[in-house]
């Protein structure tokens, strides 16, 4: 219990910390013109906050396929394991980006300032027009030339069979004509959810990032289509990744 208390500790510990450093950073922001450069300012923060989160945990992650940053928005698009997903992923992925987050993390002290710096944009599940917004900023965002990630699947698998994938997530590389990257996660929900989230143990993590898709795969593809294409490449990555790297609960 004593890892999991300090890892929950670093969660909201961290983001306090270094809260008197946010004013600083937005002003350090306003002297950049290249947007990525001015998302790396921030996302150093980000990555800091990972590293401690998944260091306390005992997390070790193993990363392997298109590591190399794009040097251009994109769409990152991801399974959903556990609550280890976000902070694997910003401390691996080889740029930063923005996440949909469940509306209810906005509740959580300290941390909204960040995620708002780091372009996250938040989600009510329970509003269908809340759902519509979310789309339309996340778009807005996209063609800003910020990147975002998004699991289609909408909540966590916890370590069971892949969910289906929302068709209107893509709507979001759609509109913007940006490409889609697809990620493989395997190994998160054995770090907590396995144990019923009561406690955390330490554990390995295997991340596959597949290869860039063009936006022209929505010119002879309908977005269901490309749904059900992206989640097909991700679920065999995943499966393979399982039979290779098998982590027994």
């Amino acid at each position: 219990m004593l890892r999991t208390a300090k890892t929950f500790g670093y969660i909201i510990g961290y983001a306090a910390l270094v809260t008197s450093q946010l004013n600083k950073v937005k002003k350090k922001k306003v002297l950049v013109d290249d947007i990525q450069t001015q998302d790396e300012m921030v996302y150093l923060y980000a990555r800091k906050w990972a590293t401690r989160i998944l260091e306390s945990a005992g997390v070790q992650t193993h990363i392997t396929g298109n590591t190399n940053s794009l040097d251009e928005p994109v769409l990152y698009i991801s399974n959903h394991e556990g609550n280890f997903d976000i902070p694997v992923l910003i401390n691996h992925l080889p740029q930063p980006f923005g996440f949909i987050s469940k509306k209810e993390v906005e509740n959580i002290p300290f941390l909204k300032p960040w995620m708002e710096e780091m372009n996250c944009i938040y989600l009510d599940r329970s509003n269908r027009r809340a759902s519509l917004k979310m789309i339309k900023d996340g778009i807005n965002k996209l063609k800003e030339q910020h990147s975002l990630l998004i699991f289609p699947e909408g909540s966590r698998s916890k370590g069971g069979e892949m969910q289906e994938f929302k068709a209107g997530s893509f709507k979001l590389a759609k509109s913007a004509k940006v490409k889609i990257v697809p990620i493989a996660i395997y190994g998160t929900s054995n770090i907590m959810e396995a144990q019923d989230s009561k406690k955390i143990v330490p554990g390995d993590v295997y991340v596959h990032i597949l290869d860039p898709i063009d936006p022209s795969i929505f010119e002879d593809k309908t977005m269901q289509e490309v749904s059900q294409y992206v989640q097909g490449e991700i679920s065999n990555t995943v499966q393979s990744l399982k039979e290779n790297h098998y982590v027994k609960n």
